[in-house]
């Protein structure tokens, strides 16, 4: 007799995803950091169109015809503590936000830092809209990107080596998952 596969009883943090932003070209993609991230939520909606008949008797039966993806971020708008020159990712999606055709468009990435599945790319619509604040507030940002286009699955650039390494629990200070060459 085996022995029972044991519940997943552990529950996952909001902080595994990582936002990176495509600094060089769409044919070579050179992927940054979006730091600063307080808050992520990516999201994908349907979009249903009723399409019941007298078969149905008298039950809704809609379709799904459109999705539609975003995600919704927080920033602590982060600057270089000599120069103040705002960090070049943050600063990018600010510009783009503030422009109209191929100019308003990034190329994003999006994926489970600690390796699992979850990973997409596409390029989105920027909408940033600073949080203001009293005097004693730190400056954040709402960054909405709205996708421009298939969101698709890539993947995981963070997963371990195909054949080889393990996820595992790091004994450092704070457990974080690290890769480990088997």
């Amino acid at each position: 007799m085996s022995t029972p596969t044991p519940p997943e009883t552990e529950t996952a943090l909001a902080r595994r995803y990582r936002l990176e932003l495509n600094t060089g070209t769409d044919t070579t993609p050179t992927w940054m950091l979006v730091p600063g991230v307080q808050e992520f939520a990516p999201k994908v909606e349907p979009t249903h169109q009723k399409s019941t008949t007298y078969e149905d008797e008298g039950w809704a039966n809609p379709t799904v015809t459109e999705l539609a993806w975003s995600i919704e971020v927080k920033l602590a708008h982060r600057c270089h503590p000599t120069t103040g020159a705002f960090n070049a990712a943050q600063e990018k999606l600010r510009l783009a936000s503030e422009n109209f055709g191929s100019a308003s468009r990034v190329h994003v990435r999006y994926y489970d830092r600690e390796g699992r599945p979850e990973a997409y790319e596409g390029f989105a619509l920027v909408t940033w809209e600073p949080d203001g604040g009293a005097a004693d507030d730190l400056d954040t940002v709402k960054v909405t990107l709205t996708g421009k286009g298939a969101r698709k699955t890539i993947t995981n650039p963070a997963a371990p080596p195909a054949g080889g390494g393990a996820l595992t629990l790091a004994a450092t200070e704070g457990k974080t998952l690290k890769k480990v060459a088997a």
